[in-house]
């Protein structure tokens, strides 16, 4: 015996499907800014140590990786354990940045092994598909603008000096992250209160 939903029901049942998207969806600007404040506080440790004439301010990218990655991980566990079931989007979104993280990894390890040098610009271009790609899943325009601010810096970062791509790196990661986290998280929020 089959249960018919009435119009008013499916009607409810696809508002609440879409509440829950959005919520699920719009977890994600710890994330951004998480990633954001770090990756932009590594750039900074690392330009002013260089400026100075000291080559440790490498490890600030370990140290953020570190930290970035430990963070990471326990507020998704947290996230997962209150969620109990991810949809298919969270599992879209999830292997979309695991594969961007593999990329990254491959491409920087291999271009330092292989001694062809690893330039901030191909950072830069690279972490423009997963924005851009989020933000049209999300619909979320700050971040489609984002992905392509990188895109458009990490394309300039490799015709300009060291001192200008960091600079750049700052800005893509300010307009890119920070402040579409930002907004995010507003949006977040507002869904909570809602």
């Amino acid at each position: 015996m089959e249960s018919e939903l009435t119009p008013s029901e499916s009607l409810k049942l696809i508002e609440t499907m879409i509440g829950q998207a959005k919520q699920s969806f719009h977890r994600n600007s710890f994330y951004f800014l998480l990633w954001g404040a770090l990756l932009i506080a590594a750039m900074a440790v690392n330009y002013l140590m260089a400026a100075n004439g000291d080559p440790r301010g490498n490890y600030a990218w370990a140290v953020a990786g570190i930290i970035g990655g430990i963070s990471s991980w326990a507020h998704g566990a947290r996230e997962a354990k209150r969620k109990q079931a991810s949809s298919f989007m969270d599992r879209v979104m999830r292997w979309l940045w695991m594969g961007f993280l593999a990329t990254l990894l491959i491409t920087m390890f291999g271009s330092a092994s292989s001694g062809h040098g690893f330039s901030v610009g191909t950072i830069i271009v690279l972490t423009g598909l997963p924005t851009f790609v989020t933000g049209q899943l999300l619909r979320f325009r700050p971040l489609i603008f984002g992905g392509i601010l990188f895109w458009m810096l990490g394309a300039v970062s490799f015709f300009v000096d060291m001192q200008t791509t960091a600079l750049l790196y700052v800005a893509a990661m300010l307009f890119g992250y920070l402040i579409p986290g930002y907004l995010l998280k507003r949006q977040e929020d507002g869904l909570r209160t809602a």
